[in-house]
C-alpha cells in the first residue's frame, strides 16, 4: 500500500481554499485594505535575545498527526496565558481542514498580545501574503520544501516590502542548501516530517551545525521537556516554536514554566 503523503492532502485543500478566498476578497481590493493596518511588530528582534532561548508559543486545535489536541479550545484565553506568562512570540495555525485554524485568530490573538504573532500555514502565493498582513500577522512560515528558489525570494521579498519577517523552514541537507544560497535571515529547523509526519530530535542535531553563525534560529517539532529546550540552548539555538505539550496540557502556564524553565 502506498504510504499517505498528508503534505499533498493539504496542499490540494489550500489550493481550493485560496480560491475560494479570492472569489471573496479579489487581490486587488487585499492590497488597499492592507493600507489602513498598523505596522507590524519586529519578530526577529523578539527572539533573537543574547545568553537566552526564546519560546514562540503556539496556538493550535488539532493536527494531522493526533487529531483534536485540545478539547476546550478557546484561542483568546491561550494567548491570554501566553501573554501573561511573557512568551517572546506567538504562533497562531490559521489552516483550517487539517489543524482546526482559521484566519480570524489571527487578528483576534493580536489584538489581545503585546508580543509578535506568527501566521503559521501552508504558503505558497503572493494573495496568501497580502492575505496574513490583512489579518495582521508580523511575520509568516515558509515551508523551503514546497516552494522554488525564486518563489521563495518572491514571497520573501513580498513579506519584506509588506513589513513581515519570515520564517523559512527546512526538514533536510537539500532543503537547507537551497535556503543558505538565499539571503534567509530567520531560518526554522522542522523536526517534523511533514510527509511522514514522523519526528526526529536528530534532525536538528544534523542540520543546526550546518548554518551559518549570523542566521538567526527557531527549531520546531517534538520539544517536549525541559531537557530538550536545554540541549538546544547550549547547541546554540535562538529560539523554540513549541505548541503540542502546551495545547495537551490541562494547566498551560505551568507546562511553559515547566518546559522553558521560567
Amino acid at each position: 500500500m502506498a504510504k499517505k503523503d498528508t503534505l499533498k492532502e493539504i496542499i490540494q485543500k489550500k489550493n481550493e481554499r485560496v480560491l475560494l478566498a479570492k472569489q471573496q476578497i479579489a487581490e486587488e481590493e487585499l492590497k488597499e485594505k492592507i493600507k489602513g493596518i498598523p505596522p507590524a511588530r519586529p519578530f526577529i528582534e523578539a527572539i533573537n535575545k543574547p545568553r537566552q532561548i526564546s519560546l514562540i508559543a503556539e496556538i493550535k486545535r488539532s493536527s494531522p498527526s493526533q487529531g483534536v489536541i485540545r478539547e476546550d479550545f478557546n484561542h483568546l484565553q491561550i494567548a491570554q496565558i501566553y501573554q501573561d506568562i511573557g512568551v517572546q512570540a506567538l504562533s497562531v495555525l490559521t489552516e483550517e481542514d487539517f489543524f482546526g485554524g482559521s484566519l480570524a485568530y489571527l487578528s483576534e490573538v493580536k489584538n489581545i498580545v503585546a508580543a509578535p504573532v506568527l501566521r503559521k500555514d501552508f504558503i505558497f502565493e503572493p494573495y496568501q501574503v497580502y492575505e496574513s498582513r490583512f489579518y495582521q500577522a508580523d511575520a509568516i512560515l515558509l515551508i523551503a520544501e514546497l516552494l522554488s528558489k525564486d518563489k521563495i525570494t518572491e514571497l520573501m521579498g513580498l513579506s519584506a516590502d509588506l513589513g513581515m519577517d519570515c520564517i523559512v523552514e527546512v526538514h533536510g541537507e537539500k532543503e537547507l542548501k537551497k535556503v543558505l544560497n538565499l539571503k534567509v535571515p530567520l531560518i526554522g529547523i522542522n523536526n517534523r516530517d511533514l510527509r511522514t509526519l514522523e519526528v526526529d530530535l536528530k534532525t536538528t542535531e544534523k542540520l543546526f551545525p550546518l548554518i551559518p553563525k549570523d542566521k538567526v534560529v527557531v527549531v520546531e517539532s517534538g520539544i517536549r521537556n525541559y531537557q530538550d529546550v536545554l540541549f538546544l540552548k547550549i547547541l546554540g539555538v535562538n529560539a523554540v516554536l513549541i505548541g503540542q505539550a502546551f495545547m495537551e496540557s490541562p494547566d498551560i502556564r505551568k507546562k511553559v514554566e515547566e518546559v522553558m524553565g521560567w
